[in-house]
């Protein structure tokens, strides 16, 4: 890919002979799809949200990241954003999203539909928030990795959670990080397999995304999903660099600080699994908020627990310090780009799980 077609490379200044340009390459999967996803979601033309506020909520959305690149490229497109009630609602739940998005309700999703969102206009209003809280943590890493510092030193731990005894329909829900598998309800009813095209089904079942409320809701806006699917396994699913085990604990890490219980269900177990090192990832889940998350873990897991934290905070606070620590514990620089992408893709998951909808125990797992 030339840096012509690759946004983040141009915005990030790397240099096309640089280790970080090798290594990119050698994740070609990733780097494309992530350029594909931005392609898709800011050529998109339709009335549910016009590009214009796309551009300018972009804008708001990098600034609030302190990604003052990010930011001029989002806002120059801008122009013809209007400012109406529509565009407020708008702001108020990616404001949400961008700093608090545990906070996020139903009564969000009430208010976007009060203001005149479609269904299909919330998905895509939710995914381009967490797109750009994905952008931004890429350019800060590529920019730690090109030698330069980040601004903010904002201190990272654990986040809090949700503790209602109940979801919002009245399933049992959950007040603990868990190793268990979870259900996950949406807030907004996903698209009915029945009104998807032929087509469109092929899509959904080649990535076995049919029988999935969270995915049939995404797929709402199918093209933007697609995109987003592929990225995630060009970042979680390519051969070398950095230990499979090690990137779903970044994942869990981020989901720590998020306050999301189910994806770090999810990538717990899945590190558990890989790393067989229940005992070190269950310490990880059991961390109450507000306190340190790499207490008691090995030298190396210490290292990435910290970087990914940093990284996690808006806007990301990861060091040069924290990188040095990570490349004393023998991480390439293709192994470090697994870990920023790995980091910065659950603060797009996350996002998008907290504020659609919220996981609940399915019966059979209550005892």
């Amino acid at each position: 890919m030339s840096q012509v077609n690759d946004l983040l490379a141009a915005l990030a200044d790397i240099d096309p002979a640089s280790e970080l340009a090798q290594a990119r390459a050698q994740r070609d999967a990733a780097t494309r799809h992530t350029q594909g996803s931005y392609e898709v979601l800011f050529g998109q033309h339709d009335d549910d949200f016009p590009l214009p506020a796309r551009f300018a909520l972009a804008a708001q959305v990098a600034a609030w990241h302190g990604e003052v690149a990010l930011q001029a490229h989002y806002q120059q497109q801008a122009s013809g954003a209007q400012h109406g009630a529509r565009d407020e609602a708008a702001r108020a739940f990616a404001e949400c999203l961008s700093f608090r998005p545990v906070e996020a309700t139903p009564q969000h999703i009430a208010n976007l539909h009060s203001a005149g969102w479609t269904p299909r206009g919330v998905v895509t209003l939710a995914q381009l928030v967490a797109f750009v809280s994905f952008q931004s943590r890429l350019l800060a890493g590529f920019r730690l990795l090109n030698g330069d510092s980040l601004a903010s030193t904002q201190h990272a731990v654990a986040g809090i959670w949700h503790n209602a005894p109940r979801t919002h329909s009245g399933k049992t829900a959950l007040t603990a990080f868990t190793q268990q598998e979870l259900g996950w309800e949406p807030w907004l009813a996903a698209k009915p397999l029945p009104e998807f095209t032929t087509e469109e089904k092929a899509t959904l079942a080649r990535f076995g995304h049919s029988d999935s409320d969270y995915f049939r809701l995404l797929g709402r806006n199918l093209p933007l999903l697609e995109q987003r699917t592929l990225t995630d396994k060009g970042i979680f699913y390519t051969s070398g660099g950095l230990a499979r085990a090690e990137r779903e604990l970044a994942a869990t890490v981020v989901s720590k600080v998020n306050g999301c219980i189910y994806c770090a269900s999810v990538h717990a177990r899945k590190a558990s699994q890989l790393a067989k090192d229940d005992a070190a990832v269950q310490k990880l889940l059991n961390v109450s908020p507000g306190a340190e998350l790499s207490h008691g873990q090995s030298p190396r897991w210490q290292a990435i627990i910290d970087f990914s934290a940093a990284l996690s905070v808006t806007p990301a606070s990861a060091s040069q310090a924290q990188l040095q620590a990570l490349r004393a514990q023998g991480l390439d620089t293709l192994q470090l780009l697994d870990l920023v992408q790995s980091t910065a893709f659950f603060a797009w998951a996350n996002r998008l799980m907290l504020t659609l909808g919220e996981p609940f125990l399915p019966a059979d797992a209550q005892g």
